[in-house]
């Protein structure tokens, strides 16, 4: 089982999770992280430092939000990895409460 970065992590990019995973697993896109699963070791370290509750166990993914799982996969070995803590996106506040980002998604 692995980590998987959720919708509401789109437009916020807060990177407090990035600081505490011991294998270096996030990727960087530009409004976006993801988690590499092949490198993540299912630490749990990083569920609790998401300020947005963005990421889930592979099994927790909501229903509608299961299509995240193949996204991480894919994007992960597109983005670069990225292993410290970053300033979140300017208006990540704004961000953080609305759900339906999707289409916000920059691959």
């Amino acid at each position: 089982m692995t980590y998987v970065v959720a919708e509401a992590c789109i437009r916020c990019k807060y990177t407090d999770c990035v600081d505490v995973c011991p294998v270096d697993c996030f990727r960087e896109g530009a409004n976006f992280l993801v988690i590499d699963p092949t490198e993540c070791i299912d630490c749990t370290l990083c569920v609790a430092e998401c300020p947005v509750e963005a990421i889930f166990a592979e099994d927790d993914v909501p229903e509608g939000q299961r299509h995240f799982i193949e996204l991480n996969a894919e994007l992960a070995q597109q983005w670069k990895p990225i292993v410290e803590r970053k300033d979140p996106l300017p208006d990540a506040d704004e961000w953080a409460k609305r759900t339906g980002k999707l289409d916000e998604l920059i691959k």
